[in-house]
């Protein structure tokens, strides 16, 4: 079992509901997984507890929430000694079309922050209509009418794809596994379950080989 950190950075949830999901995949898995907001995060938090790290975050005005940047900035000597993910949330991440805007935000987050992370997922945000305030409500219906004509900005509208958050939390595990050397528990009792079985026919068919006294 190891022990992985998901540090995120919010603004209506969405973000946070991504970082949930993982936190429930690798528990799956049978590792300890926590979710931290780096907004809100504790001060006793030991990033150098933890043998994986996760980084998310999602796009405003073009930018990551700086509490995550402020969160890598001072834990990159840490980070770079564990393997680590970053995902991004983003209405680039809504369609085919915003592949290079979207991978041009983590880009630009990477020269800012030197923190080169192993794996990276970029996935499709949402327009919580009804969390903002009335003017960022007009702004955000604008800038969808524009972006992604076909969507109805009459209610909340989610565009992450939880089959890739799903694989990209998949394929960040295995890769930490086999780093860390670590087999995951659950693999664990599926392997132990098989010896016995194994073992179980050996001494049956030992049993039927050997005459009875």
């Amino acid at each position: 079992m190891a022990r992985f950190l998901v540090c995120y950075g919010t603004g209506e949830g969405q973000t946070a509901k991504v970082a949930d999901r993982i936190v429930e995949r690798l528990d799956e898995r049978g590792h300890d997984a926590r979710a931290v907001n780096a907004g809100k995060s504790p001060g006793d938090l030991s990033v150098a507890t933890f043998d994986a790290v996760l980084v998310g975050a999602s796009i405003h005005v073009g930018k990551h929430q700086p509490a995550i940047s402020e969160f890598v900035e001072t834990n990159r000597d840490v980070l770079a000694t564990k393997p680590t993910g970053f995902f991004q949330l983003s209405l680039a991440s809504a369609d085919e079309t915003g592949e290079s805007e979207a991978a041009g935000y983590v880009e630009s987050f990477i020269s800012e922050t030197d923190w080169h992370p192993d794996r990276i997922g970029l996935f499709g945000g949402a327009l919580r209509y009804s969390k903002y305030g009335f003017l960022k409500r007009i702004l955000m219906k604008q800038i969808a009418k524009r972006r992604l004509p076909g969507v109805d900005t009459s209610h909340d509208v989610e565009f992450t794809d939880w089959a890739e958050v799903d694989a990209f939390t998949a394929d960040f595990a295995a890769f930490a596994e086999g780093r860390l050397g670590v087999v995951p528990p659950t693999s664990g009792v599926g392997d132990a379950e098989d010896a016995d079985a194994v073992d179980a026919t050996a001494d049956t068919d030992a049993d039927r080989e050997t005459p009875s006294e």
